[in-house]
């Protein structure tokens, strides 16, 4: 069965950092794009961040641009989500996601929750002021 399983959140005082990881199970998402996206309370889901098949190409959205940073590890069937000088606006649980619409995409890269077609069970961040 495939899956995503993130892991990596925590507790966190503003202006720390954590990594997220999100980790693929039960077949192989090396060939797709994928995203992290973010969910707070009260709010509906947001995009954070997107990277290629093979990393060439990334895009975030502005309120993390400079702060967070997506990569990948297609050998560990793992993406990241670097996460610096946090906030605490930045609260929320992260989910990552995999766009298997198409295979070998460079780009453009989708922010639309519904373009990605599997999701993993989320992780908490809290960041405390």
């Amino acid at each position: 069965q495939e899956q995503l399983v993130e892991s990596g959140g925590g507790l966190v005082q503003t202006g720390g950092s954590l990594r997220l990881s999100c980790a693929a199970s039960g077949r192989s998402f090396a060939n797709y794009a994928m995203g992290w996206f973010r969910q707070a309370p009260g709010k509906e889901r947001e995009f954070v961040a997107a990277i290629s098949w093979i990393g060439l190409t990334t895009y975030a959205v502005d309120s993390v641009k400079g702060r967070f940073t997506i990569s990948r590890d297609n050998a560990k069937n793992t993406v990241y989500l670097h996460m610096n000088s946090l906030k605490p606006e930045d609260t929320a649980v992260y989910y990552c996601a995999a766009d298997r619409s198409v295979a070998y995409r460079n780009g453009p890269l989708s922010s639309v929750p519904n373009e990605y077609d599997c999701w993993g069970q989320g992780t908490q961040v809290t960041v405390s002021a």
